[in-house]
């Protein structure tokens, strides 16, 4: 059986969204980083309710 993943770190992800909503495009965020886009606005959706953004999810 195929290991896990360790979770990304918490400051990779927050540099990856702040880069995000500074206007980078998704396609441009996965090359750079390695992290698919739908991981990428899974963590956008996340950090947008962790902020009160969004009220639509748990924080």
């Amino acid at each position: 059986m195929a290991k896990a993943k360790p979770p990304y770190p918490v400051e990779y992800r927050s540099r990856v969204v702040e880069l995000a909503r500074a206007g980078r495009t998704l396609s441009i965020l996965e090359e750079e980083f390695k992290v698919t886009a739908t991981t990428i606005r899974s963590w956008l959706r996340q950090a947008d309710l962790d902020e009160g953004r969004r009220r639509d999810g748990l924080t």
